[in-house]
């Protein structure tokens, strides 16, 4: 179980399974706008309990997923334990769930994931709701960098209002979970001028209220964390997702 959670091994699945574990697949691939890879693997034994919807366990694993809104996951692992699903819905393409389950989850996001992720209009609009001194602010060029030391590195070109010119926010700042949901920058340290400093502050505030882990969650679906570590410049969380109704994907 842990192997086929944690390790590198593809999953093979028995052929009995192929058919619910390619249709699981793609219906899971449908929740991404792109996917490098998507593996997943139903068991049953015997299969015939698929026919009353009984499945023993449920593995996935996902990388270089891009989400419709623009975030990043390097990479993505799955595994539930007795899952009961509708069998009369895999024959149209679709997965439903006859009760809640919940997963084991790993999820990866690298420095590259993290920069793009906060580039995009997903994310900017939602770092553009802050006010400073009244002013609006409008964010470009935002970087982040996973720094030897385990925390997170934060740089980006931020204009108040009309101004002509741009203020540099530059601050690193480590990273931890409170409450299994809320993801927070703490223990910061600024960089730069004092104005820069007083925006860096505002903006921490604002971000650690909005890095909560149910603003991000696909549909149907909860998250939660138990332990984050930093390693080869990624973020990796381990945790849990319970899965109310299999999330729908996108069509056309």
């Amino acid at each position: 179980m842990v192997q086929a959670l944690f390790g590198s091994s593809p999953i093979q699945a028995p052929s009995g399974d192929r058919l619910v574990s390619k249709v699981v697949g793609a219906a899971i691939a449908s929740l991404f706008k792109r996917s490098d890879h998507i593996e997943a693997n139903v068991r049953a034994e015997p299969v015939a309990k698929l026919l009353q919807g009984s499945v023993d366990g449920f593995d996935f694993i996902g990388k270089g997923m891009l989400m419709y809104n623009g975030l990043r996951i390097a990479v993505m692992e799955l595994y539930l334990e007795a899952v009961a699903i509708d069998f009369s819905a895999i024959f149209s393409g679709k997965v439903k769930l006859r009760q809640p389950t919940m997963a084991v989850m790993r999820v990866v996001l690298t420095q590259e994931d993290l920069t793009e992720s906060f580039n995009t209009p997903f994310i900017v609009d939602k770092l553009q709701r802050l006010q400073y001194q009244g002013e609006p602010l409008k964010f470009q060029k935002t970087q982040m960098e996973v720094n030897p030391d385990n925390t997170l590195g934060f740089q980006s070109q931020i204009r108040i209002g009309d101004s002509r010119s741009l203020t540099c926010v530059d601050f690193c700042a480590q990273v931890e979970v409170q409450k299994r949901r809320h993801i927070q920058f703490v223990n910061v340290q600024y960089n730069g001028d004092q104005e820069a400093v007083n925006l860096g502050k505002a903006m921490i505030d604002h971000v650690n209220n909005l890095l909560d882990l149910d603003k991000f969650a696909l549909e149907g679906t909860q998250l939660r964390v138990d332990r984050m570590r930093i390693q080869n410049q990624s973020l990796i969380f381990y945790g849990s997702a319970q899965i109310n109704q299999f999330p729908q994907g996108k069509r056309g």
